[in-house]
């Protein structure tokens, strides 16, 4: 059974997600403070996480960047701040999903299946062997590894969908609207702005390992494409 680690300060409210994640057939864990989250997902290697942005002892900023040093694991981040959204676009943190305060408890439900459901995916494709070996990059789909001469990066789930279906058709236009459609799989509502921030911080890893390749260009009023 998949485990859940709810990270929330509000009993109410922890329990509520409990509840309905149980009830999807999800084993939960229930954590109200900031302080111990790293180590106890060290240990107990849940599946994914639902991170509180405002926590007591450390808050969820804090605690996603600290996953992030040793862990690829999915993380949801709930948020009641909407002036922080645009830092969780950004992908800052490496969250690979978020959901504003007040939410629909089966909603939240819908996206951890959505999410898991990414991971699979990423697992199960090419069965025949994980990475996929190009000119430039290669691409560990187990680990979200992506690899050049020059080094190393690690992507969240929704970067490396990105970059895989782009880089599977090098020098074809994508529309904000077919990326969303690769990446969002639940068909839930984002706005252009959401793809365009994925891609910002997708650029900026590529570049750690490709310092001189601009790899993912703008086409102007149209989308993105993946031309070294």
């Amino acid at each position: 059974m998949e485990q859940i680690l709810i990270v929330e300060d509000e009993p109410k409210i922890a329990d509520l997600l409990q509840k309905y994640l149980q009830n999807a057939n999800y084993q939960t864990h229930w954590l109200n403070s900031g302080l111990g989250v790293g180590e106890w997902v060290r240990k107990e290697q849940p599946q994914l996480i639902l991170l509180d942005l405002m926590l007591p002892g450390k808050d969820g900023l804090e605690v996603c960047k600290e996953i992030r040093q040793f862990s690829r694991l999915p993380i949801i981040m709930l948020t009641a701040r909407v002036e922080e959204i645009d830092r969780l676009l950004g992908l800052e943190l490496g969250a690979d999903d978020y959901i504003c305060k007040p939410f629909s408890p089966r909603e939240v439900v819908a996206r951890v299946k959505a999410v898991l459901r990414r991971l699979q995916a990423f697992t199960a494709h090419e069965s025949d062997g994980v990475t996929l070996s190009a000119s430039l990059l290669e691409l560990d789909r187990d680990r979200l590894l992506v690899k050049a001469e020059q080094g190393e990066i690690t992507l969240t789930l929704v970067e490396f969908e990105l970059l895989a279906t782009l880089r599977q058709h090098p020098g074809r236009i994508f529309g904000r609207d077919q990326l969303m459609t690769k990446v969002y799989t639940d068909n839930r509502i984002v706005s252009d702005r959401t793809i365009d921030s994925h891609i910002k911080k997708l650029r900026k890893k590529l570049a750690e390992i490709l310092p001189d390749q601009e790899l993912i260009h703008s086409v102007y009023s149209v989308g993105y494409k993946f031309e070294p």
